[in-house]
């Protein structure tokens, strides 16, 4: 047995989370109870800090589904019972702190901090708040504990920002039985207030018109949320443009031109604290390729650029279900992100070390060949050359931009990047097109940014390239497992 499952086992065999409404009545207040907290350190060691509690809310989340059995995440928020030692909830996630952590500066030994939050349903007695980190044999191991007494003046109870504004996308139902999207908008100002409405509207139904989350439509809601901003879109650094937003999104995360997160946790969650949420969003006001998702923390997407709705469906599907990127051979902030003598632990990549037991073995065809054969030097052969012509427009991009060039200039060269990504993803899906593994569920080589000896189950899948194509078996399989455990 793998040390991470028995880790998780024993968990779960200790565990006195509500099996029933009534059991959940009893122990919890129908309450969030969030606590913020601050990672530090660097790739060798880190320490955490308790910077504060607060009471918000009704709880979003399941009542009778507390104890999170995906083993998904390099960390994982637990509530124990201090009395008994029993387990009370439970909830699996990544964090830009665990990001920060593959990074060559980590790696080089430098210290920095970033601001987490954790989500729990507010229990009625005092209760400890545990972190979970995940380690080199990926056992879980508690870094930090402290005791929470909800009911101690501490726990704030402040009134939200009345000038934010909420508006319903898409109900289903009581929030305790569905899956809980919240929308929040950066960069909008005043007068784009209409803009936003009209995004939030579009985004939701894109999301709900994709499999397999159009068949759970109706197991889904989903809010827009808004701080105004002073200023239209976000923080370029390396086109040297910077904007005053709420969310503080920025372009250039970690290092990487396209990633697109925020450092701001707390304005992050201040904003999103006025719906009940379990899954969360930020919809950035610009026409920019970008975006980022992380595992139950959160994800961003822009609304303006010709991939907006397929960045939106992609990083969903790394915030909600934990889907690992398949593609490969674009640059990334990550180091070793994925050691080669382990398997990783998302559903959807393997490094197919037990070939005889595939993740997802019951959804290939039997006797099916395994690497699974395609056209892969083809394919390397024109991304490579693609990539370079890519990271070169970039480049020229932003030297414009710094240098103050000509606006028809500057976006004759945006226009030029956008054409190329265009036309680059119209020959990839032809190539793909004629090959006769199209339809083939296996173990194809190329994924998790590791180009040998990393897998995929299936040739292409919207985790790998650009559009709205559908996602693979192995990726709808997981996904259907997260929905589920947020059903009553």
């Amino acid at each position: 047995m793998r040390p991470a499952l028995a880790c998780l086992l024993v968990a779960l065999a200790t565990a006195a989370a509500a099996d029933t409404v009534a059991d959940f009545e009893a122990r919890f207040h129908d309450e969030t109870l969030r606590v913020d907290y601050n990672m530090s350190g660097d790739a060798e060691q880190q320490e955490v800090s308790l910077d504060q509690a607060y009471r918000q809310g009704a709880w979003a989340g399941s009542r009778t589904r507390l104890v999170d059995d995906l083993n998904l995440g390099r960390y994982y928020h637990h509530l124990y019972d201090p009395q008994s030692g029993d387990l009370l909830y439970s909830r699996g996630y990544d964090s830009y702190f665990g990001e920060y952590l593959t990074t060559g500066p980590a790696g080089d030994g430098e210290w920095r901090t970033y601001h987490e939050t954790a989500l729990l349903p507010c229990p009625k007695q005092t209760a400890d708040f545990v972190i979970m980190a995940r380690q080199d044999d990926q056992s879980l191991q508690e870094i930090f504990r402290t005791t929470i007494d909800p009911e101690h003046w501490s726990v704030r109870r402040e009134p939200l920002d009345e000038d934010v504004i909420v508006v319903p996308a898409h109900e289903s139902g009581d929030p305790h039985g569905k899956v809980d999207v919240a929308i929040l908008g950066d960069g909008y100002t005043q007068a784009q207030i209409s803009k936003f409405l009209d995004d939030v509207e579009h985004f939701a139904d894109v999301l709900l018109s994709q499999e397999p989350f159009a068949s759970h439509r109706d197991d889904f809601n989903v809010w827009g949320v808004l701080a105004v901003s002073q200023d239209t879109g976000c923080d370029e650094p390396s086109r040297g443009v910077f904007a005053r937003t709420p969310l503080g999104t920025t372009f250039d995360s970690l290092g990487s031109e396209r990633y697109l997160l925020t450092e701001d946790n707390r304005a992050l969650r201040d904003v999103a604290a006025h719906v009940p949420y379990d899954a969360l969003y930020i919809m950035v006001n610009h026409e920019r390729y970008g975006g980022g998702g992380i595992y139950n923390f959160f994800n961003t997407f822009t609304t303006d650029n010709q991939w907006s709705d397929y960045v939106f469906v992609h990083e969903f599907g790394h915030h909600f279900a934990g889907l690992a990127d398949e593609y490969y051979s674009s640059s990334v902030a990550y180091g070793d992100f994925y050691p080669r003598d382990r398997e990783p632990l998302e559903p959807n990549i393997t490094r197919l070390l037990d070939p005889a037991n595939l993740k997802w073995g019951d959804l290939a065809g039997e006797g099916g060949e395994l690497p699974t054969p395609w056209q892969k030097s083809g394919y390397d052969e024109r991304d490579r050359e693609y990539q370079k012509q890519r990271g070169a427009n970039n480049d020229r991009v932003a030297e414009l931009m710094k240098a103050g060039a000509p606006a028809e200039e500057v976006e004759a060269a945006k226009a030029e990047g956008e054409e190329l990504s265009r036309s680059h993803q119209e020959w990839v899906d032809a190539y793909f097109a004629r090959s006769e593994y199209r339809d083939t569920v296996g173990a194809f080589e190329g994924a998790g940014y590791t180009s040998e000896g990393m897998y995929r189950a299936e040739l292409d899948c919207i985790m790998f390239t650009k559009g709205m194509k559908s996602f693979c078996a192995a990726c709808t399989r997981g996904i259907e497992r997260v929905i589920e455990g947020y059903l009553e």
